[in-house]
């Protein structure tokens, strides 16, 4: 799962739906109305009757800015309006969504999947879309219902035989979020001017600064009497810049600002400090050595920290994942066990907006399954207590804790929001460097690896293969034990199992920081955050990192000649 990362005038509604609310917006009409109809329609049929209709509308304005050298080279935007359904047919013990085994997990996924409806709001149109899709819906619901239960007739006893859904009380919330439009002869100006600063250096090869802005309004109603209307802001203005080295290896720096605002944005003077920066790093990583495989003491720092903690047990603490007879189970049964320092805790909320004054991705009001978001206590001073969790419910959690996530065409499952990681025990910065070089030399070894910069990261979750992450730096340092400065070097990914890892943190600095970025899974991508503070972990392994065989350019860029 790779992960590869104005001031905004929000209308809030009151948090109830009146009539008028209704009324006046024609997809939350047309949305209601056929909802009923079909419902009251389907759920006495002779066949396998309906007990849960579910709708999702996302309406989403996108729009896309991007320069190199100096001259802009995209530049776009675009509306949509994705329907997706949710058809649930004989009971919440076992329906159509059950996974059938031998099959792929989710094979019989219960939504009618990233349909368009019109953009225009006319009502008689959205109900005759909603009314054909759900139709179509209703008749696969029928036929994988057919599957599961013949599957369920010849293969033994699960191991976990909980409901296949779980009841969610009714959630009536309106709000509409709107996006104010960007300045954008003023944006394109902007980028070009940043992006021709990077033109002036014969090192780099590849270079470009983006500004991607979307605004999503979705609507969820369903047969229990749900009717939510929520909105986000998704703003992430990017610069990049990458080389190669004589050897071979593709060498990047980047930057990722995210906010819900125009406001929230860096300012000009931010952003070129920041790329002098990044302009350095690069240079110096064209000369660093390639390190070799290592496996010895290592400070994450701390959007580094963040990373790795997705990587390691984001996955692994999603719920379903714990019965899906395909998936790995790690922590299944560890629930009230140590599993890393007592000095670290982990939760996971989606309420929080911001951090520190700085947006976070993460941020939901509710999640697509029309689930209030609520804090998921995963970690507490070192021991496992519970999950992230959806409204598929596992032995021992029984309902959801608003973490049913998706993107538009996709199945919902549990997923993370704002991933939290907090230490009750800290020390600075430079203290924990103390530490690091001190376990070295109890270790014995001549230095140590400091973690800077990650790109993002992918782990095996199934049982087909091992259980094993990878987590992808960007940007290491060597720290020697006999006073030697820092060395930058390239050429590492981390790797380890997860029980292993967690178990080697063992030191937390004062330094939390953020990082916000999009994580890939079977539902989809999701916007994602994680806060986290600088760690001291006993035992890191490193292995090279994959490199291509292309040489650098034989002449050098035409913005170099003499």
């Amino acid at each position: 799962m790779l992960k590869l990362l104005l001031s905004l005038c929000v209308l809030l509604f009151p948090a109830f739906l009146s009539a008028s609310d209704e009324a006046k917006d024609p997809y939350m009409k047309a949305l209601v109305k056929e909802l009923d109809r079909s419902f009251s329609g389907l759920k006495n049929s002779e066949k396998t009757p309906l007990y849960y209709l579910g709708y999702e509308l996302t309406a989403s304005k996108y729009g896309y800015l991007s320069a190199k050298l100096g001259a802009l080279d995209g530049d776009a935007g675009y509306l949509s309006n994705k329907l997706d359904i949710d058809v649930r047919v004989n009971s919440m013990q076992l329906d159509n969504t059950h996974q059938v085994k031998g099959g792929m997990a989710w094979a019989a996924a219960s939504q009618a999947q990233d349909l368009p409806v019109a953009l225009e709001g006319d009502e008689n149109a959205l109900r005759a879309r909603i009314w054909e899709y759900t139709d179509k819906a209703y008749k696969k619901a029928q036929e994988s219902f057919t599957k599961v239960k013949m599957n369920k007739a010849v293969t033994a006893a699960e191991d976990d035989p909980s409901p296949d859904f779980s009841p969610a009380k009714p959630e009536i919330f309106y709000e509409t979020v709107p996006l104010p439009e960007p300045d954008l002869p003023a944006w394109r100006e902007r980028l070009k001017k940043h992006s021709a600063r990077l033109a002036g250096y014969g090192f780099i090869y590849d270079s470009g600064v983006t500004l991607n802005y979307e605004n999503e309004n979705r609507y969820l109603v369903n047969s229990e009497g749900t009717r939510v209307k929520t909105g986000n802001n998704y703003l992430r203005l990017i610069y990049s810049l990458s080389s190669r080295t004589t050897d071979g290896m593709e060498l990047s720096r980047s930057e990722h600002y995210s906010g819900d605002s125009f406001a929230g944005l860096p300012s000009e003077e931010k952003l070129n400090a920041d790329m002098d920066v990044s302009i350095a790093e690069l240079k110096a990583l064209r000369e660093a050595p390639v390190v070799e495989p290592y496996s010895g003491p290592a400070i994450l720092n701390a959007r580094a920290a963040g990373v790795y903690f997705h990587e390691i047990i984001g996955h692994r603490l999603e719920g379903h994942r714990q019965k899906l007879e395909d998936e790995s189970q790690t922590f299944a049964k560890k629930i009230n066990q140590k599993v890393t320092s007592e000095i670290i805790t982990v939760y996971d909320d989606p309420n929080i907006k911001d951090y520190k004054g700085r947006s976070l991705r993460g941020y939901y009001k509710y999640d697509d399954e029309g689930v209030r978001a609520g804090r998921a206590s995963l970690i507490e001073k070192g021991v496992l207590k519970g999950f992230l969790m959806n409204r598929s419910p596992i032995r021992n959690f029984p309902e959801s804790n608003g973490h049913g996530r998706r993107s538009s065409g996709r199945p919902t499952v549990s997923r993370m929001g704002n991933t939290m990681v907090e230490a009750s025990q800290t020390v600075s910065y430079p203290e924990l460097r103390k530490l690091l070089i001190e376990e070295c030399r109890k270790q014995g070894k001549p230095f140590g690896l400091v973690f800077d910069d990650i790109s993002g990261g992918f782990t095996n979750i199934s049982r087909s293969g091992p259980q094993a992450f990878k987590v992808l730096p960007l940007l290491v340092y060597r720290v020697y034990t006999d006073g030697r400065p820092d060395e930058v070097v390239r050429g590492v990914d981390i790797v380890g199992t997860p029980l292993a890892s967690l178990s080697k943190v063992t030191a937390a600095a004062d330094d939390n920081d953020i990082f916000n970025g999009t994580c890939g899974a079977e539902s989809g991508w999701v916007p994602v955050s994680a806060v986290s503070p600088s760690l001291l972990i006993t035992e890191m392994e490193v292995e090279k990192s994959q490199k291509s065989q292309e040489k650098p350019p034989v002449l050098e860029p035409p913005l170099h000649d003499k």
